[in-house]
């Protein structure tokens, strides 16, 4: 497994030694028109024609309560205290993401997801359920046969399962019935909103937009751009058409260190550089082994007794140590492959990264989720 590991590392490190090529990015990748955003819908319903797999009642009284309110709404009236055992229901919980300028009528993606104890939504479908926005209004009505992409299967106490049960999708399933008002700027001007902060990227656009329109373009702060824009709507549309195919090259990231503490994952942009630093690589190990010896009484003793005493013994095992002279100003390559030839792995690259911020020898941003 370490040896796997040296080899990822320095095809890593070959691989980031390789020259980059520069290219530009259009304005519609780094950033957005305000307004022009996408909105969650959420809601509560149930899915049923499952083949047993569905909330065991006795411990999802909801999902019994919802039945008999269903049936109600449709004419069938329960007498009081009747006790329901189903096994082919599910309660879930719906939820879908409304794009911007959807218009009544239009198909959208909807996710199911069970919140009992269903084994499997396989199968089943969903009844028709209303999708609410953060406002409580009803913008959406989902219903369909549900998608599951995991299979499972039990026999004698023994089961299987690949993938999620518990989740599913329903393709189209969701059907828009009110429009969500959206407004592109307001009055002459639209803004431009970055995905991230960063002034000289914010500059380049300004400079992109001027170039092709002159005086239309100012920046706001580190992350908007303010147009002035057509007021026709036809036009306007146009205009941002060509403000969004503008290429330009955005500012190059801020030096940042990603470490996955749970995965072991370690991530580092071409910023990353090092002050002069020595990093010293080796292991120390302890053994301690706790034997049990008995002692018992020499023949004939009169009044000897049996003694159960412990005997421990101590072991402590060093591997040689490496040290390495990482030079002042390495590069991201360069540190993968310092790191590498002290024989570091994944997982010693937490270590090693921390160390190296806490001694400020690591130019970078240590962000460890």
């Amino acid at each position: 497994m370490k040896i796997r590991n040296i080899i990822i590392l320095s095809l890593l490190a070959l691989i980031l030694l390789l020259p980059g090529i520069s290219l530009a990015d259009r304005i519609k990748d780094l950033a957005s028109i305000q307004g022009v955003r996408n909105n969650q819908l959420i809601g509560y319903g149930l899915v049923v024609g499952l083949d047993g797999s569905g909330d065991m009642t006795t411990q999802t009284p909801f999902t019994v309560q919802s039945v008999i309110n269903m049936l109600g709404q449709l004419g069938v009236n329960l007498p009081p205290g009747t006790n329901l055992q189903l096994r082919n229901v599910a309660a879930v919980m719906v939820t879908a993401t409304m794009p911007a300028f959807a218009k009544p009528g239009q198909h959208i993606d909807i996710t199911v997801s069970s919140m009992g104890n269903a084994k499997s939504l396989r199968g089943g479908t969903l009844l028709l359920t209303p999708l609410k926005g953060a406002d409580n209004q009803v913008y959406a009505m989902a219903q369909g046969n549900i998608l599951v992409g995991g299979i499972g299967a039990a026999a004698g106490g023994s089961s299987v399962q690949v993938n999620h049960l518990s989740v599913g999708r329903v393709t189209s399933g969701g059907i828009v019935e009110r429009e969500i008002p959206t407004t592109v700027g307001q009055g002459d001007f639209i803004n431009l909103e970055l995905n991230t902060t960063d002034f000289t990227t914010v500059n380049r656009i300004v400079d992109a937009i001027n170039g092709l329109y002159p005086t239309a373009a100012s920046a706001v702060d580190g992350r908007v751009v303010q147009v002035k824009a057509p007021v026709d709507n036809s036009q306007r549309i146009m205009f941002i058409s060509q403000i969004e195919s503008l290429d330009i090259k955005p500012a190059r990231a801020s030096a940042k260190v990603i470490v996955n503490s749970r995965t072991g994952s370690v991530v580092m942009n071409q910023a990353v550089t090092l002050e002069s630093s020595a990093v010293a690589h080796g292991n120390l190990s302890i053994i301690i082994n706790t034997e049990p010896v008995i002692s018992q009484p020499g023949p004939f003793a009169q009044r000897g007794e049996t003694v159960v005493t412990q005997r421990s013994q101590v072991e402590i095992r060093t591997d040689e140590g490496n040290l390495m002279l990482l030079p002042n100003g390495a590069d991201l390559g360069e540190v993968v492959k310092a790191l590498t030839a002290i024989g570091a792995t994944t997982q010693d690259l937490l270590s090693i990264l921390q160390a190296l911020k806490a001694a400020g020898s690591l130019r970078a941003d240590l962000e460890i989720i």
